[in-house]
């Protein structure tokens, strides 16, 4: 019987995990790094214990310390979440040895799916469809070259214990294939502890289609219907929904059959999921298997009405599935989108900071959000820079989709870059409304999704001015309505007769703009409901308006811009930008530095690497030219912005 239950994780995931064990009356045990300390996750649970370190390496995968806490807490069990030590067959294994239950299957099941390459031979020896490629155990250079010459390009790098996307490359050429490989191997090793690959045909126009199976300790086991998740970027899911569109009742079980086939021939217990590429002809290949809970099942959840949690936590006490496959229902659609910390302006560069606004829309029937943060919480560029997931559920695919469009418009994030205006536009995109779903969709409609960035124009500095005047406390300001202000308390620029103005030098992001005069003359701003009226030629517009910590936050064109009076005279250069030089694009820490002072580069020649939220970034070349000096070094961590070569130009 599980009376204490510790998460092994983080973020949203452990808050997930400890809403469910909440409901049956578990305590909950929290395991924190120094920098997660105050995190939501910890602040939740009814007992925290510090792991210290920053880096996962240095306290979210320290097995030693987890297991010390679980004994130290008094827990019977460990739930693993998703990421860090989930999918780790020797953390299954030092749990069981210890005397925990670990939430999730045994370690020999993990063993065999664990490694892409063995659960790939496992399939294809089982009769399930395989894409070509090589998952053996050598793993030199000429042998992934060798390989992929016979698959053909494009081919595709993958780590044998990876998921998520991390150690994950497209090779288009051979000539790049030297390159791909040692950076997939780095990713691989600092996200999973396993530099082995595989390799295997680029499927072009695939779906990405997956099975949630479940089994219990007594050999049953079922499917809970499949779930979408063709909308990825570099591999990465951004858009999940259940049930797949479009799929034939006759698809769905002969995928769903084949799954749980899969899971009972190597002893499966608990949640799992079975992923296939599926293709135009309605032909599904093996792809892996991961072994442990999805971010994505909160839209399982959702269409079959059952906790997905809870169900781990009774199969991990030995109960029977509370279904048979007769039983599982499919209710309705759902969909699921990740709100990410990143700068999609900026090749999606992960991004950290402090969430100076952060409002989640309000919850109503089939609107969940699933979240570790809250306003005020720093995002870190030590882990995953996932944020929440928004999950809206409908009778239809339509219905889902505009509730879940309402929910991404109610959302307010500030302080940190987010993909917020990037999910948006997918979910309002004509071709994901008929859903023309393949893993090639944003790629294909990049020029609508990812659009050229704005900039703040003359009406935006306008709405700006007026807004400040008559909504932040004690601006200089006419007052909204009648009777409530008066020419002898307001002594700004007021003139008998004429429209009332004021000076004002407003700054934005890197921008400022000075104002002899604004008018705000049929302007009001009603405080309950944060919104800004402006009349104009006999024409009403709304603004919605936030204040938080001495900032005005405008909504803009689907963003939340950050607004505030600049002092021009107070203004201190702090730049540190050199001639020649290039900067950190993120927080992260240098992983290779690959010139040295004096040596001539060409363009496009990658200079160094960082590693940021379990991700390598590559810092090339702009130009041909000479370096002239390096100011960080391998294993530093560094912060955006931070000088990291200078360049001598070219003469």
């Amino acid at each position: 019987m599980i009376n204490t239950l510790l998460i092994a994780n983080r973020g949203e995931i452990a808050c997930r995990v400890m809403r469910t064990a909440r409901e049956m009356g578990i305590t909950t045990v929290a395991v924190h790094s120094d920098v997660d300390r105050q995190a939501q996750h910890v602040l939740q649970a009814d007992i925290a214990i510090g792991l210290g370190g920053a880096k996962p390496a240095d306290s979210y995968l320290l097995v030693d310390k987890i297991l010390a806490a679980a004994h130290a807490s008094g827990a019977q069990a460990i739930h693993p979440g998703y990421g860090f030590l989930s999918e780790n067959a020797g953390f299954a294994r030092a749990c069981e040895e210890q005397g925990l239950i670990f939430v999730g299957p045994p370690a020999s099941a993990i063993d065999a799916m664990g490694s892409k390459s063995a659960a790939k031979a496992l399939m294809e020896k089982a009769g399930v469809p395989l894409v070509p490629g090589y998952h053996g155990d050598e793993q030199d250079l000429q042998t992934f070259v060798t390989a992929a010459e016979r698959i053909g390009y494009p081919v595709l790098l993958k780590a044998t214990a990876g998921g998520g996307g991390k150690g994950m490359k497209v090779v288009e050429r051979e000539a790049d294939m030297a390159e791909a490989l040692a950076s997939a191997q780095r990713e691989a090793q600092s996200s999973f502890g396993d530099a082995r690959m595989l390799v295997e045909k680029y499927v072009l126009q695939p779906r990405h289609v997956e099975i949630q199976v479940f089994a219990d300790q007594h050999g049953k086991g079922v499917y809970l219907n499949e779930r979408d998740c063709s909308i990825q970027r570099r591999h990465q899911k951004v858009v999940e929904e259940a049930p797949a569109p479009g799929l034939s009742p006759e698809l769905r079980k002969a995928m769903g059959d084949a799954a749980v086939k899969a899971a009972q021939a190597i002893g499966y217990v608990g949640a799992g999921t079975v992923e296939f590429l599926l293709d135009a002809r309605g032909e599904f290949f093996f792809m892996e298997m991961n072994t442990r809970l999805q971010v994505e099942h909160p839209v399982t959840e959702a269409i079959t009405g059952q906790d997905l949690v809870a169900w781990q936590l009774r199969v991990a006490q030995g109960e029977k599935l509370p279904l048979t496959q007769e039983q599982v229902p499919l209710m309705g659609h759902a969909i699921e989108v990740r709100l990410y910390a990143e700068d999609t302006d900026n090749d999606f560069l992960p991004a950290s900071g402090t969430l100076q606004l952060y409002r989640e829309p309000t919850a109503d029937k089939g609107r969940r959000v699933d979240s570790g943060v809250t306003e005020g919480d720093v995002v870190s560029p030590f882990y995953d820079p996932m944020i929440a997931k928004l999950i809206a559920w409908g009778e239809t695919r339509e219905e889902a989709r505009l509730s879940l469009l309402a929910m991404l418009r109610e959302t307010v994030v500030a302080g940190v870059q987010t993909n917020l205006r990037f999910l948006t536009r997918i979910l309002a995109h004509p071709a994901f409304a008929k859903a023309e779903l393949d893993t090639g969709f944003i790629p294909r409609h990049a020029e609508q999704l990812l659009p050229a960035p704005e900039t703040l124009d003359e009406q935006f500095w306008r709405v700006a001015a007026k807004a400040w005047l008559l909504a932040m406390p004690g601006a200089s300001s006419v007052a909204s309505g009648p009777g409530e202000s008066s020419p002898w308390t307001d002594l700004t620029s007021w003139r008998a007769g004429l429209p009332a103005r004021t000076r004002l030098h407003l700054r934005c992001g890197e921008l400022d703009q000075p104002f002899a005069a604004v008018d705000v003359t049929g302007c009001s701003y009603c405080p309950t409901t944060q919104t800004l009226l402006i009349t104009e030629a006999q024409q009403t517009s709304r603004h919605r308006l936030l204040i938080s910590s001495g900032a005005l936050y405008l909504h803009w064109h689907d963003s939340w811009q950050r607004i505030d009076r600049f002092d021009p005279i107070a203004e201190v250069d702090h730049s540190h930008q050199h001639a020649g030089g290039l900067q950190a694009p993120m927080n992260g820490s240098v992983v290779r530095v690959m010139v040295e002072p004096g040596q001539q580069v060409e363009a496009g020649a990658v200079l160094l690497v960082l590693e940021a939220m379990k991700m390598e970034h590559s810092i090339r070349a702009a130009e041909a030219g000479t370096v002239k000096a390096i100011f960080c070094a391998e294993g530093e961590l560094i912060a955006e912005g931070t000088l990291l070569v200078e360049m001598e130009e070219p003469q």
